[in-house]
């Protein structure tokens, strides 16, 4: 009973946690109504063809060939039996909640965890989880679809809990709490959110150590330190399949180091990602202002027109031009919402700042003003070099404006510890009171001079991207146009002032009542939930709010097949085994094509690094070769020079053209200069570097010729010139497994349409042989004279391998728990 009593609190804060998440997705999820997101419309496409084969044959296929001429699976769409147990118990911890409702459940049951781990009162810690939950970027990535990165982030607080808990000297539960959410968190597959906080852990244990040098606690510490690792090192083996696979998938992708060397150099890194596309998401210095003012830049890239307050201050003239204008006026290419960690939220860390003694806080500020920084990306760029060069993996991630997840972190957590300071201490607010004033004075004080003088404070209320836009307009046109612009974006901008103004104000008067002694501190925190609940919830109202969710049959529905999928599913011709490329979409960022087609493009932030470079040199422009020649043909195809126009498409086996029309139709036009599924080939060449490669491409006759990196050279050997009776028929093809009948009078090399990827295996009559790899991307085998069965399969050993370690961690922490679990009964009994 005493118990029972003993965790009553800690359940009814769960239960307001779920009924939280219920009312922020009322009336949808009861109505059953579900988000419609784009990143998972998108995924649909991409993973149909991998659902299909698992329903089809009950087996998980590790290679996929819709998309992309055919990539593996380690990224597109993971999946492994050893990760089943660890996926029910996710399932347990988020209480079985609807999708959506779960999301932000699990945000504030993990921070509250971790507060609870800093041995935080039930109410105090039930805020602390509201304000670090409804961070705005934590809702804007919902309505995303970005869930991988929305389960990392709510798995990561609980994950530090079992740190904390490690070095307060409490091992056995630090062991098990880092083991279970490591396992979560690797099990989330966002490895950048992953990195990122481990900075905050580094400041962290950075802190602990200093305070343990000074109390002469070393051995305490290298205690702390032993489990924690051991914990992580459970947690990681559970997910050892995926991790191992995400990198050995990691050095064939763009997120690998280039093998190409290009003339400017200065602008590659280690990682293949380019600086500037690792920087193309920069917050503005200026925009930093979003975490205390939500609309210091506009908010999102929603149509201006939909901004009320805006239209309020509209001259009609202008309708027209304001309806293609966004509402956002910063410097990135576009954003879905700003970083706002709330008004108040932001005054109490200044507070804390002053107030919260000891080495925790100075790594709370460290790492926020690292956050910061760095999020500034090519703004400041002379660290953000430092770090792409000397980091380690820090330059194979890209938007580097979401590094901020660090401040929305830390920001919350020492706001946090200063406001458990004032109830457990009341006389600090009347000691401190200077700081008091001066924490409003940066907060509310700089948001109240924004209201009243904006002008003074920022000058730019049109972003240089619009300004080259409207540059070609008339001087007498443009300067009332500009002039009317900024008062609209003004009146947004002060709007949201004067709210984190009356906010931070309401704020600081409770603080002021309880430090008079008019409000108890029960009180205090509760109507502190109440406010910072309010304002974030209105803030994140706006970028997921009711109006975006639809019936589940809208999302779930497949992909329409329209009259030109039709006439293309009907040729079966080589097992159906062609590809498709369509024009009528933005093919490199689209994944539709690929629910009925294998397609040429597709959309993945870590596609094949030697295939985007294989499209930026020859795909690309071959299709708008293809496109102008189509029009000049009026379509028909025959009055092309399908070999001079797109050998690589030829070669890619890309059967089909999707041609746009006008009112949204398309058609089918057949390409018959294709080279087919296989082929072989009179003369090879072999070259020094990927540089002449890719080179090489571009100047010989594909369906005849082939270049190879030196490397491959005994693997391949020397090919012959072939005659007509040398044929390659495909059988058979599966995603993972592909058949052939080979025949040739006097052997020699096969080029394969396939995207060549180590892992793949080869046989001949049932033998193993090599693949080498041609034409920068493709596979190729060399088989002797006579008829053979050529089979191509992948089955990665290394999956075995992995699965037997995962299943030896998952076992390992279960003995940890029962051991747990069995040490404290004892305990328990000793003390009665």
């Amino acid at each position: 009973m005493r118990t029972w009593k003993q965790y009553l609190p800690d359940v009814l804060v769960v239960i307001l946690f779920a009924v939280i998440s219920f009312a922020y997705f009322f009336p949808a999820d009861i109505e059953g109504k579900i988000l419609f997101r784009e990143d998972s419309a998108a995924s649909k496409g991409a993973g149909h063809e991998i659902s299909e084969y698992k329903e089809r044959t009950g087996e998980v296929t590790r290679w996929t060939n819709a998309v992309f001429s055919g990539m593996p699976t380690y990224q597109t769409a993971p999946s492994y039996s050893s990760t089943d147990g660890l996926s029910a118990v996710m399932k347990a911890y988020h209480l079985w909640l609807p999708e959506n409702v779960w999301y932000v459940f699990a945000y504030l049951l993990g921070f509250y965890i971790l507060l609870r781990a800093f041995d935080f009162r039930q109410m105090l810690a039930a805020l602390g989880s509201v304000i670090w939950a409804f961070s705005s970027y934590f809702f804007i990535i919902i309505a995303a679809g970005h869930i991988w990165k929305v389960m990392a982030l709510a798995y990561l607080p609980p994950l530090i809990a079992g740190v904390v808990l490690a070095y307060r000297g409490k091992y056995l539960w630090g062991l098990v709490v880092t083991a279970i959410f490591a396992a979560f968190e690797v099990n989330a597959n966002h490895v950048q959110m992953t990195y990122y906080y481990l900075f905050i852990i580094f400041f962290m244990i950075i802190a602990w150590l200093v305070d343990a040098i000074r109390n002469k606690q070393l051995v305490h510490f290298a205690k702390a330190t032993g489990v924690c690792l051991a914990g992580a090192l459970i947690g990681i083996s559970i997910n050892i399949s995926n991790l191992y696979h995400t990198w050995e998938y990691s050095k064939e992708s763009m997120r690998g180091k280039s093998e190409l060397v290009k003339a400017n150099s200065a602008n590659q890194t280690d990682s293949g990602l380019e600086r500037d596309y690792i920087t193309q998401w920069s917050y503005g210095i200026s925009e930093t202002w979003t975490l205390l003012v939500p609309n210091a830049k506009g908010g999102a890239s929603a149509p201006l027109v939909y901004s009320n307050t805006a239209m309020k201050h509209a001259d009609n003239n202008f309708l027209d031009i304001y309806q293609q204008m966004g509402q956002y006026w910063g410097n990135q290419p576009g954003t879905s919402g700003p970083v706002y960690v709330g008004a108040f939220v932001l005054m109490l860390f200044i507070l804390g700042l002053f107030i919260v003694k000891g080495p925790i806080k100075w790594a709370l500020l460290g790492a926020t003003l690292l956050s910061v920084l760095l999020s500034w990306g090519h703004n400041l760029m002379p660290l953000t070099d430092l770090f792409i060069d000397y980091m380690p993996m820090y330059s194979k991630f890209r938007t580097v404006a979401s590094i901020l997840v660090i401040a929305e972190f830390t920001i919350p957590l020492l706001a946090m510890l200063a406001l458990k300071k004032i109830v457990d201490e009341p006389e600090t607010l009347s000691v401190n009171i200077k700081y008091v004033y001066a924490s409003f004075g940066l907060t509310g004080g700089f948001a109240l001079l924004f209201a009243l003088m904006p002008s003074m404070f920022f000058s730019e209320f049109v972003s240089a991207m619009e300004m080259h836009q409207l540059g070609k307009m008339p001087a007498e046109y443009l300067n009332p146009l500009l002039a009317n612009l900024r008062e609209m974006r003004i009146a947004v901008f002060t709007a949201d002032c004067w709210r984190s103004f009356w906010i931070i104000s309401a704020g600081t008067l409770l603080l002021f009542l309880f430090k008079m002694r008019k409000i108890k501190a029960e009180f205090m925190v509760g109507a502190l939930i109440v406010l910072c609940l309010v304002d974030m919830w209105q803030i994140n109202k706006r970028y997921l709010n009711n109006d975006m969710f639809v019936n589940k049959s809208v999302r779930e529905t497949p992909i329409q097949l329209t009259p030109t999928d039709e006439i293309i599913l009907q040729d079966k011709d080589n097992c159906g085994n062609h590809r498709v490329l369509n024009f009528s979409t933005n093919t490199f960022n689209e994944n539709e094509t690929s629910y009925y087609h294998k397609s040429i493009g597709g959309y993945h932030a870590a596609k094949l690094r030697r295939y985007q470079e294989l499209a930026d040199a020859y795909i690309r422009p071959e299709m708008s070769g293809v496109m102008k020649a189509v029009a000049e043909a009026g379509g028909d195809m025959t009055q092309i020079n399908g070999d001079s126009v797109c050998p690589v498409l030829n070669m890619l086996n890309t059967k089909y053209f999707i041609v746009p029309l006008q009112d949204n139709k398309t058609i089918p036009l057949q390409n018959p200069y294709t080279y087919g599924n296989a082929w072989f080939v009179d003369k090879i060449t072999y070259v020094d570097n990927a540089n002449d490669e890719l080179a090489a491409v571009g100047k010989i006759s594909l369906r005849h010729e082939a270049v190879a990196d030196k490397k491959f050279k005994d693997v391949l050997g020397d090919t012959k010139v072939q005659d007509n009776t040398s044929i390659v028929n495909i059988t058979q093809c599966e995603p993972n497994h592909l058949k052939y009948t080979v025949k040739s009078a006097t052997g020699g090399i096969i080029v394969f349409s396939e995207v060549y990827y180590p892992g793949w295996t080869a046989t001949i009559d049932g033998k193993p042989a090599e693949l080498g790899r041609v034409n920068y991307i493709l596979r190729a085998l060399n088989v002797s004279a006579g008829t053979h069965e050529v089979e191509l399969d992948f089955h990665p050993q290394s999956i075995s391998v992995t699965e037997t370690i995962a299943y030896i961690a998952f076992a390992l922490l279960l003995v940890v728990i029962i051991f747990m679990v069995l040490l404290n009964g004892r305990n328990k009994q000793k003390k009665q």
